[in-house]
């Protein structure tokens, strides 16, 4: 029985080498394809390949063939619901972006079928959202005036969304989503928290009255148009604003403390909407400086194609702003599909999403759409409604058609105080300070990138902020595997287990050796820091294994 456990040494076999071409082509696929989403086509006929194929690029053709009922139920309610959610965010983000009233409903009709056709996420809900819509007033504003070339600078939009899809497309069938990643949580929690301060001080305009306001988006900029134009103020803009703010944030916390009456929340901003036209159609509150949203032409998206300026004076303009834009959405949609597909326990496709964002970008730029992604608050609500697929995106773009053919007129007495509300109690919820609070008690660094990207943003600007929070990622993946962390190991008594001295008091090193563990791959940015904490070492402990 003792010899049964002693085994004779045994020379190990020096693996076979491999070509040139066989280990790049290996680290290749391992890189780019880590999922390997071509072994489903192995060993398949032509027409089941075909088959595939087409599911893979278009995953309707999976799931629909498999929809029920049921499903269709549940769809349809949530469809209606975050419809009522889609047509006044969809109207109040246009606003935010400088660009007529009717875009934000468009943007709410082709891209959402579009997504249901190429997404793979069951729950994301299609839409434009407040961080883009800033972005493009910040980066083409500055170089057009949208009051004084409203055309020209529509058309810069529409541009900046093709690009933006342009951007999205190429990512996702290059496979080159781990670019995002260097879009880091800390980071993306920051520009966000940043963003969303920045949107909401700039809907003091709409709430104040004012007819003149600042296009810069830095907090000194903004607090200075407001109290340079005090004589300016309109109380009566502001009391609808403070009624209207107070119900929809009241509505809000009323839903999170109740979630079984999730309908309330999504349905306050359609309330308000309906309530403020109501109210200054009674009593004629445009002619007392309560501004309204006017004229909107009923009828579905008109072509665009012809209002791309690819020859344009402006073209690197919309170029650097799509690609910039896009890169942030899907960053933002990507994460925000993922979080709610862990809840429900399936997987979703990076670089499917990818595809679907910048297809639907695509198309919406030629049918007078611009940049949409998957925003968080449109989603939970979509999440909470009970949706099943994406056929709910379906179900909202057939009633944001119904609106557009049949309901615009409805909207002209909308006052523009209403919008602004809606605007500002969505992003009060993008404000996480917790957030940035719980990065100081995990990770100081971190805590350092997101509150860098925070200050960007309020204080520089919004391309800014993400410049900084984006370099000061960068630099950190740099500083860790150039730098990384180095520690001894010891013993743990009475067991096998090795844990760090530092950590662990109790651990003990093994006498008459070093072991050293190290956190990166060596390689040549370290190897002379390696080289001096071996140097440094051995002086003290002596002989050195590397782990």
């Amino acid at each position: 029985m003792g010899n049964s456990n002693c085994e004779t040494p045994r020379r190990v076999a020096v693996p076979p080498k491999k070509s040139f071409s066989a280990s790049l082509s290996s680290a290749f696929k391992e890189t780019i394809f880590p999922d390997d989403p071509f072994r489903q086509f192995k060993n398949q006929s032509p027409s089941r390949k075909f088959v595939l194929g087409l599911q893979y690029l278009v995953p309707i053709f999976e799931w629909a063939p498999r929809y029920t009922f049921e499903f269709f139920k549940a769809d349809l309610i949530a469809g209606i619901t975050i419809a009522s959610l889609a047509v006044p965010q969809g109207i109040s983000y246009a606003k935010l972006a400088n660009v007529p009233a009717i875009q934000g409903l468009y943007s709410s009709f082709v891209p959402p079928l579009i997504y249901a056709m190429f997404g793979s996420s069951r729950d994301l809900a299609v839409g434009t959202n407040a961080v883009g819509s800033l972005l493009l007033t910040s980066m083409i504003g500055r170089e057009i005036n949208p009051t004084e070339n409203p055309k020209t600078y529509l058309q810069a939009v529409f541009t900046a969304t093709f690009f933006a899809g342009v951007v999205e497309t190429c990512l996702g069938f290059l496979r080159l989503g781990f670019l995002v990643d260097f879009l880091s949580h800390a980071a993306i929690v920051g520009f966000m928290s940043g963003a969303a301060i920045i949107v909401c001080l700039q809907q003091l305009k709409g709430i104040l009255g004012l007819v003149h306001f600042t296009l810069e988006t830095d907090i000194i900029s903004v607090l200075r148009a407001v109290f340079t134009q005090t004589h300016q103020w309109r109380w009566e803009s502001c009391v609808l604003g403070i009624v209207f703010l107070s119900f929809l944030i009241l509505t809000k916390y009323y839903s999170k403390r109740k979630p079984a009456f999730f309908w309330i929340n999504a349905m306050a901003p359609l309330t308000s909407v309906i309530l403020g036209s109501i109210l200054v159609y009674l009593t004629h509150a445009e002619k007392h400086g309560v501004q309204v949203i006017g004229h909107l032409k009923k009828g579905l998206n008109p072509p665009s194609v012809s209002e791309l300026g690819f020859r344009a004076p402006y073209l690197m303009t919309a170029i650097k702003a799509g690609a910039t834009i896009g890169i942030i959405s899907l960053a933002e949609g990507v994460a925000v599909g993922r979080s709610f597909a862990m809840y429900k326990n399936y997987h979703i496709d990076g670089n499917k999403e990818m595809i679907s964002f910048g297809m639907m970008n695509l198309v919406g730029s030629l049918t007078s759409c611009y940049l949409t992604t998957g925003p968080f608050s449109r989603t939970a609500v979509n999440f909470n409604a009970g949706c099943k697929t994406a056929a709910s995106n379906i179900v909202m773009a057939t009633a944001v058609m119904m609106t557009l053919l049949f309901l615009t007129p409805l909207f002209h007495y909308t006052p523009l105080v209403v919008l602004a509300s809606i605007i500002i109690a969505a992003m009060l919820g993008l404000i996480d300070y917790g957030g940035i609070i719980h990065l100081w008690t995990i990770d100081k660094f971190d805590f350092f990138v997101s509150i860098s990207a925070f200050l960007g943003v309020v204080f520089g600007s919004v391309e800014t902020g993400l410049i900084i929070a984006v370099t000061i990622s960068i630099l950190r993946l740099l500083l860790s595997l150039s730098r990384p962390r180095t520690y001894a190991l010891g013993n743990i008594p009475n067991s096998i287990t090795y844990r760090s001295t530092e950590q662990y008091p109790a651990a003990a090193n093994v006498p008459g050796m070093l072991i050293l563990h190290i956190d990166a791959p060596i390689y040549f940015a370290n190897t002379n820091y390696l080289r001096e904490r071996y140097i440094f070492i051995t002086l003290i402990q002596g002989l050195i294994i590397i782990d």
